[in-house]
This record gives C-alpha cells, sequence and structure tokens, in this order.
C-alpha cells in the first residue's frame, strides 16, 4: 500500500535533499502544497492533517506552529528544526542510539530528527557513558567541522552570495564563540551528561560532510582504561548495525588524516578511535546533510510507517 509523505518546507536544502531520496520510491506519494497557497492556513492544514506522515523542515517556531496545526491523530510526524529535541512526548530520532531507540522510534506518533552535530557527539559519548569509561559528570569537551550547509540559509549565503554584505572567501572559521549553542541541550541530555559539553563548532569552505572530535585523556580518567577498552565499548554499542561502523584499531592506525567529505550523500557514519592508552581521540565522520538531516529524516519515517529502514538510503 502506498503511503502518502507531506515535506513541509521543502524548498530549503534538507527538505530538498528528502524529496530526492524520496521521489524515485513506489511505497510512498509526496503530497506537495500549490505554491499560490503556501502561506495559506487552511490549505496548510489541510496537508498536514491529510498524510500518513509530515516531514518538518522549518525554523523552529515555524515547526511548533505546523504541530499545532496538525489534529488528526493518526498522522506521523518527524520534525528536523531543533524545537522538539529534548521535549516530552517526542521521541528522539536517532535509531542507533540504543538497543530500545529504533523500537520506540517505529511506535511514535511524533520523532524529534537529531542535530548533526549531536549525531556525532552522541554516536561517541553515550556508549563511553553507559560502559562507565568517561563518567556522566566529566567535563567533557568536542570539537567539530561541518560543512557550511550546517549553517542554513544564513551561512549557505556567507559561503555562497559572491554580492552579498556577509560574503567571506575565509577558508576556515570557528563560530558559536557565546557558548550558548542551540545543540547543546540535545547533546547533554542524550549523551546522557551531568553538565553540558564544552562544544568548539566551526566551519568549512566546502558544502557538506562533518567531523566530530571527542578528545580524552584516559590516564586521568577514574577507570584509567585502555585504547581498546574504549574501542571496545564502541564496537560493541553498534555490532551489527546497518548504517553506522566503527572503524577497527588497525585500520585507524594506518590513516594519516580523514576528509570530512567522505562520506557525503550517504546516511553512514563511521566512528574512529585514534592515539594511544594515554590519550584518546574518538571522531565521527558523517554526511551533515545525510545521515545528520535528511537521511536520518527517512530513515525514521522507514521505521514509523512500518518500511524497510534502508530504503531510499
Amino acid at each position: 500500500m502506498t503511503q502518502t509523505v507531506f515535506i513541509d518546507g521543502e524548498a530549503g536544502t534538507t527538505g530538498l535533499q528528502i524529496r530526492a531520496r524520496l521521489e524515485p520510491r513506489r511505497d510512498i506519494a509526496l503530497l506537495a502544497i500549490d505554491p499560490a497557497k503556501r502561506k495559506d492556513a487552511d490549505a496548510r492544514r489541510a496537508m498536514l492533517n491529510g498524510a500518513d506522515a509530515v516531514i518538518l523542515c522549518l525554523p523552529d517556531d515555524a515547526a511548533r506552529e505546523a504541530v499545532s496545526l496538525i489534529e488528526n491523530r493518526d498522522v506521523r510526524v518527524i520534525d528536523a528544526s531543533t524545537a522538539h529535541r529534548v521535549a516530552e512526548g517526542w521521541t528522539y530520532g536517532f535509531a542507533e542510539m540504543s538497543r530500545t531507540q529504533r523500537a520506540a522510534i517505529a511506535g511514535a506518533k511524533r520523532v524529534s530528527n537529531p542535530g548533526c552535530y549531536p549525531t556525532g557527539f552522541i554516536a561517541l559519548m553515550r556508549p563511553l557513558i553507559e560502559a562507565g569509561i568517561a563518567p556522566r559528570e566529566r567535563a567533557i569537551s568536542v570539537n567539530a567541522v561541518s560543512g557550511y550547509t550546517g549553517g542554513g540559509k544564513a551561512m549557505i549565503a556567507e559561503f555562497e552570495d559572491a554580492g552579498g554584505a556577509t560574503y567571506t572567501q575565509a577558508p576556515y572559521r570557528i563560530y558559536g564563540l557565546t557558548q550558548a549553542h542551540k545543540h547543546v541541550p540535545e547533546m547533554t541530555w542524550h549523551a546522557g551528561l551531568a553538565h553540558a559539553p564544552v562544544f568548539a563548532p566551526s566551519v568549512g569552505r566546502y558544502a557538506q560532510g562533518m567531523i566530530v572530535e571527542v578528545p580524552l585523556a584516559l590516564w586521568d580518567l577514574p577507570a584509567r582504561p585502555k585504547l581498546r577498552e574504549v574501542h571496545e565499548a564502541l564496537r560493541a554499542a553498534y555490532a551489527g548495525e546497518r548504517f553506522v561502523e566503527v572503524v577497527a584499531l588497525a585500520e585507524s592506525a594506518k590513516l594519516k588524516t580523514l576528509d570530512p567529505e567522505g562520506l557525503n550523500g550517504t546516511n553512514r557514519m563511521q566512528i574512529f578511535v585514534f592515539g594511544h592508552d594515554e590519550e584518546a581521540r574518538c571522531v565521527a565522520l558523517l554526511d551533515n546533510l545525510g545521515k545528520g538531516a535528511s537521511g536520518a529524516a527517512v530513515q525514521n519515517m522507514n521505521l514509523m510507517l512500518g518500511l524497510d529502514e534502508g530504503a531510499g538510503l
């Protein structure tokens, strides 16, 4: 049976990528609103209430407004904004986060798609906390670099609009300097930390792809874990997963660098553990528009509609 999906905000970067993943499919029928009626509340309400699944690719306030328009209790909603990632009544859409999360998503009516940075950070930290390697009260820092599409329209214009007032030719820059980045609450909550991590995001002059890195002074952790123990905790957490791979220590040891664009166009994430028994660098490589956005949304939609989890991915 063909199921209907409405992407509210399909003209944005994430919406366009979700549409591209869904258009070739025969088990999904995409609903589209008349462009002339996109701001017509009644037309939007009809679309939002008439689909089997709705994917919101909107700013936070607009996403909250869209949810308020949904009166049909059978409609399944995936919100790609930040609005509901730690909200009561919403299921976090990172299927690999725990052994029970996939089933929780499949049974949910409201799912909040994870942020791109949090996907990598939670994938690294949660298993280490659950294994007792990194105490939840510990001070943790996370360094990350993303392609400029991760910052939305304003950041895309900064790097692509040569005639714009904010245009820059910088090859790389840091941002989020107030230490109040909107991703921090979900990073803290879903990783299981008692305190917010020190988050140091940056952006490079390339469109998409990202690296998220958590450095750990193993000698300073109470359990004094060895590098192989850190790797084993991560390997065990994702054993058998379709989209998350923990690269073998021997293979990681052969690498001299990582390309943040290495998994672009995929819904995959690779996890690496570098270093030695005194210091570890735990690294997640993913596409900020794939596993960090549109790919995760499609994966969640598949689970919620009872379809093959990997369809369209």
